[in-house]
C-alpha cells in the first residue's frame, strides 16, 4: 500500500489539517473561475478532491462539478452533499476518468499531485486529465514551487489539535520532499509519512506538453500574482487542451 493509500484514509489525517484556510481557498477559486471566463453551468471535475470542499464551492458558484479522490473515507464522507449537478467518486488519478461527456476544465488543486515514485504515473495523470476534456477546456495543476521549498523547508514542528502532539519533521531526500508525522493517540504510537516529488517547473511542462497540453500561464500565489522562481511560494499552472 502506498504512503497516500493509508494516510489519507485515516481520521488523523484530517485532524491536522483541519484549520486551512477555507477563506483562502474560496477566495482564488473565485479569482480563478473570473480569469477563466468558465461558461454558466460548465463541467467541471476536481481532481484529488478530498472531503470536498472545494467541489462545493465550485458547485455553489454554479458549475456542474464531479469531485474524484482515491480515499474511500473522503468520498463516503462527501456522498451527503450530492445533488444533481455535484456527485463524488473513488478514483485513481492515473486511471482514466470515464466522465459520461468531456469537460470544461479539471482542477487538481492545493499540492495534490507527485506523489508517485515514477514518472511514467506522473504522465498517466495528465494523459487522463486530456482524455476527460473537450477541445478548449483548462487544466489547473497548483502545485508546490520546488526551489521555494528547498529555500524555505521548516525542519522540524510541533503541532497539537484535538489534544493530539504531531511530532512533524521534514527533509529533501532522493528529490523529494519527506514529511514524517509521529503522535501518540489513546496508547498507541502512530508513524505516517507524506511524500511529494520537487518536479520543477519545466518538468511538470515537460509532461503536460507529452500529451498534447499548452501551458498558456503561471500564477506564483493564490492572489494570482505572476510566478517568480525564487519567490513565489506555489506554481499554479494553467494548461489548455489545443
Amino acid at each position: 500500500m502506498q504512503w497516500f493509500e493509508s494516510w489519507f484514509n485515516t481520521p488523523y489525517y484530517h485532524i491536522l489539517y483541519k484549520d486551512r484556510d477555507y477563506n483562502e481557498a474560496e477566495h482564488f477559486i473565485n479569482l480563478l473561475v473570473k480569469d477563466l471566463e468558465l461558461p454558466p453551468h460548465a463541467r467541471i471535475v476536481d481532481l484529488a478532491c478530498g472531503k470536498g470542499r472545494h467541489s462545493l464551492f465550485l458547485n455553489q458558484l454554479g458549475y456542474n462539478v464531479l469531485g474524484l479522490d482515491l480515499s474511500e473515507q473522503s468520498i463516503q464522507h462527501n456522498k451527503q452533499f450530492e445533488n444533481p449537478s455535484l456527485h463524488f467518486a473513488i478514483h485513481d488519478m492515473r486511471d482514466p476518468m470515464h466522465v459520461a461527456e468531456p469537460v470544461d476544465a479539471v482542477f487538481n488543486l492545493f499540492t495534490s499531485f507527485g506523489y508517485f515514485e515514477n514518472a511514467d504515473d506522473d504522465l498517466k495523470v495528465f494523459q487522463s486529465v486530456y482524455d476527460s476534456m473537450k477541445s478548449g477546456a483548462y487544466f489547473v495543476l497548483d502545485f508546490l514551487n520546488e526551489t521555494y521549498v528547498r529555500n524555505t523547508l521548516v525542519p522540524e514542528a510541533l503541532v497539537e489539535k484535538e489534544g493530539i502532539k504531531f511530532n512533524i519533521s521534514k527533509r529533501i531526500e532522493n528529490n523529494f520532499v519527506v514529511k514524517d508525522i509521529q503522535f501518540h493517540d489513546e496508547g498507541t504510537d502512530f508513524h505516517f509519512f507524506e511524500k511529494v516529488k520537487l518536479s520543477t517547473p519545466a518538468q511538470i511542462e515537460t509532461y503536460a506538453k507529452q500529451v498534447g497540453f499548452e501551458r498558456v500561464k503561471v500564477w506564483g500565489n493564490y492572489e494570482l500574482s505572476d510566478f517568480d522562481p525564487e519567490t513565489s511560494p506555489r506554481c499554479i499552472n494553467l494548461f489548455i487542451k489545443k
